[in-house]
């Protein structure tokens, strides 16, 4: 009685010679009915399908339309066009011109003269006109260096043993030198290169093979030298006025854990763990920090007694979220209106912090409270606007202190672009296969990344330091260290 459609002809659904899809009639549905509720069953999943393939859509059940689904797995053709540009890209027209600066110095000079120009070939008559040109480039005969130590070996007659100098250009029982180190290290935690990358480099010059055991190794004694650094970097943080948090999912040997990122413009620090609650943050930031929060609203920064300021662009995306996703019936327009319209004048009013009197400025800061106030006290009956009001009360302080602290920003963009570099390693090196490479990963990645802050030259920061721990056994302390501004 029931004829389902075949992919191969295409054939139309049909129940006891009716035929299923938009041109069913009253009378047809009526003798439809009248065969049972199978049958009925069966036309309004049938009706359900047929008008799913003529609008195009997928299943319910698909993952690819679960707004938690995250973006790499989606297929990029389920993915909506990208939004262009707001304005062009680049300077304005007529803004002063930016050029590479003039060398410190040169290494070497070439002069360069015609003799005959080169459209009609007569000869030239020499002038004292000139220009120059810088050229940076490397040398053509690069190459690796080969040093051979020669270690003597003398008696102490107090101590009575034999003594030998210590060689400060590698790790005792190395055969790689500090430089090749650090850089090798410097590829991998701070520009994201797989091993198997650096080891095709490294072994087309090298005289001797390095394997991706041995260099693993390499980094997890450097980790441990390092040491000290990295928690020099955990205290300058819990001193700092403003501090960006920000965690997304790392693994270690496939098991889910968490990289936590706290960062300063001078200082961040990394830290894998497998847990994604408070314990975490009470670890890293102490009773110490006298400063600003900025995160996003994840509940375990809420354990911290200090002055906060919570993404708003987070709350923005979310209003965005709800309005694509979920129920937007109700009193949910006025509801999202009227909370994007006190975000705005907010960081309105900042922007006007210095054209404005101070007594005007505090005035109109209390009018946004007051307004962030009755907004919460209303009774809504949209479900989502009842959760977000939720939201609204529990951080109802902590939403608006970027309008009386100069430096503090309203969105935590800071935190997220510096976490940014570590979910680019992540898609690359698939996170850590021990507790071990995970320990090592978040120093090294924190030390290179503050040097970076710092405008230092990483290869050649770590390699003096290497080279001071080697000789007197302990490591200098990295804020010794002038940084660019300096």
């Amino acid at each position: 009685m029931f004829r389902v459609m075949k992919a191969k002809n295409a054939e139309p659904l049909e129940i006891n010679g009716i035929r299923l899809g938009p041109e069913l009639t009253e009378e047809q549905a009526k003798v439809i009915f009248a065969l049972g509720e199978q049958a009925v069953v069966f036309a309004l999943l049938a009706q359900a399908k047929i008008l799913a393939g003529r609008n195009g859509e997928r299943s319910p059940q698909s993952r690819s339309e679960d707004p938690s689904c995250p973006s790499g797995q989606k297929a990029p053709y389920e993915k909506p066009n990208k939004k262009g540009r707001k304005r062009k890209p680049g300077s304005k027209p007529g803004h002063k011109g930016h050029c590479r600066a003039k060398p410190d110095h040169v290494d070497r000079e070439e002069q360069h003269r015609e003799s005959h120009c080169p459209d009609c070939g007569g000869k030239l008559t020499k002038c004292n006109s000139s220009r120059k040109r810088y050229i940076e480039d490397i040398p053509r005969d690069v190459h690796v260096e080969v040093t051979e130590h020669t270690i003597h070996r003398d008696w102490c007659p107090n101590c009575r043993k034999m003594v030998e100098p210590k060689v400060p250009d590698a790790l005792p029982n190395a055969t790689i030198g500090n430089r090749l180190l650090v850089m090798s290290a410097w590829l991998h935690y701070a520009l994201g290169n797989t091993i198997s990358q650096i080891l095709s480099v490294f072994n087309f010059h090298l005289q001797f093979t390095v394997t991706a055991g041995g260099l693993v190794q390499m980094w997890h004694r450097l980790g441990e030298i390092l040491q000290s650094w990295y928690e020099e970097i955990a205290k300058e943080i819990v001193l700092a006025g403003v501090l960006h948090a920000d965690e997304t999912g790392w693994r270690i040997n496939g098991r889910l854990s968490w990289l936590w990122c706290f960062t300063t413009p001078s200082a961040t620090l990394f830290a894998i763990e497998r847990s994604r609650a408070s314990p975490v943050v009470l670890k890293f930031i102490t009773e110490q920090f006298d400063g600003v929060l900025v995160s996003d609203f994840w509940g375990a920064y809420n354990i911290l007694v200090c002055a906060k300021q919570k993404c708003l662009v987070h709350l923005l995306r979310d209003l965005e979220r709800v309005e694509k996703y979920k129920d937007t019936s109700a009193d949910w327009a006025r509801f999202a209106k009227t909370l994007r319209r006190l975000i705005r004048d907010a960081i309105r009013l900042r922007k006007r912090r210095e054209t404005l009197d101070p007594a005007i400025y505090e005035r109109r800061y209390h009018r946004i409270e007051q307004r962030l106030q009755l907004l919460i006290e209303m009774t809504w009956t949209n479900r989502q606007a009842r959760r977000l009001v939720k939201r609204l009360r529990r951080h109802q302080h902590e939403l608006f202190t970027f309008v009386l602290e100069h430096e503090v920003p309203f969105e935590n963009n800071f935190a997220e672009r510096i976490i940014r570099q570590a979910v680019i390693m992540r898609k690359n090196s698939y996170n850590n296969r021990s507790a071990k490479g995970a320990s090592t990963q978040a120093i090294l990645m924190s030390v290179f990344t503050t040097l970076k802050q710092r405008g230092l030259n990483p290869i050649t920061t770590m390699e003096q330091a290497l080279r001071t721990y080697i000789t007197t056994g302990k490591l200098p302390v990295l804020k010794d260290f002038p940084t660019a501004q300096g």
